[in-house]
């Protein structure tokens, strides 16, 4: 990035340090979100993190129609004001139509394009209408090339606040894997869309497979982020998380214990 990507108080790549998108998937309650929320920006402080509360007032993809899909738009948005108001931290939600995106853009400092909906031309002109910062994120569809169509269409509205998230990649039924040398084909395809979008990571998948991608991979990165802390207490996952948390500065969890190594992997990543 040639110039930081500023989001509320935040300024984030071009020279500074590794930051956070933490929080629940869904909001499950005003309770629950407000202490995740609470607890996380506690602990980001602490490291020294820069931090982005992220929840969802509607998840419209779920799988099943038994699913719990969210509190929805007007309770959602009333529940995210509250954090940004008493927390003081920046706040991110999905919106899925162009309908919602006025009244998300009223409370939200991010507005979040899910990867199933990273090609609607329509959401993604919303979304760069309402001068808010946008994190596309790429469709396990996409190739890391592609995600520059999308990038072009919010910058297109005149919104250069734009930044992407790396969502992996399907090889094979229920098989999502994250490539490592997705960053660096989606910095070179979007160096034309917008030299001052961002990716980032954010994908469940194969850790396996990701790592086989990483090692192929590494001898690109900068020395500092060869080695990462593997030593986790309470969960058999979190030891990949952490890795591709300090090469990546993203991840998702909600149990505290794990969110201390990630977090803990990040400060070490940044200090080198």
């Amino acid at each position: 990035m040639s110039q930081p990507l500023r989001i509320g108080k935040l300024a984030l790549g071009a020279g500074q340090p590794l930051f956070l998108i933490a929080g629940p998937c869904v909001i499950e309650s005003e309770r629950h979100a407000f202490k995740m929320a609470a607890r996380l920006s506690a602990i980001a402080r602490e490291l020294r993190i820069p931090y982005i509360f992220k929840a969802s007032y509607d998840k419209a993809n779920r799988t099943s129609i038994q699913s719990y899909r969210g509190p929805g738009l007007a309770q959602g948005l009333k529940i995210l004001a509250r954090i940004k108001r008493e927390l003081g931290v920046a706040v991110l939600t999905d919106v899925h139509e162009p309908a919602q995106v006025a009244a998300a853009a009223e409370v939200c400092d991010v507005l979040q394009i899910p990867a199933f909906l990273s090609r609607q031309t329509d959401l993604l002109l919303a979304a760069g209408r309402s001068g808010v910062a946008v994190n596309i994120k790429k469709g396990q569809f996409l190739s890391p090339w592609e995600i520059r169509h999308a990038i072009e269409k919010v910058r297109g509205t005149g919104n250069d606040r734009v930044f992407v998230t790396e969502r992996g990649t399907t090889f094979g039924y229920n098989n999502l894997v994250v490539d490592m040398c997705n960053f660096r084909a989606a910095r070179a395809g979007r160096a034309a869309a917008n030299p001052n979008s961002l990716p980032l990571w954010r994908a469940r998948g194969s850790p396996r497979a990701s790592m086989a991608s990483l090692w192929k991979c590494t001898t690109s990165l900068p020395a500092r982020f060869r080695t990462a802390p593997t030593r986790c207490r309470s969960h058999s996952s979190a030891p990949w998380r952490a890795m591709f948390a300090t090469w990546a500065g993203l991840c998702e969890s909600s149990a505290e214990s794990i969110w201390r190594t990630i977090l803990w992997s990040l400060w070490k990543g940044r200090a080198g």
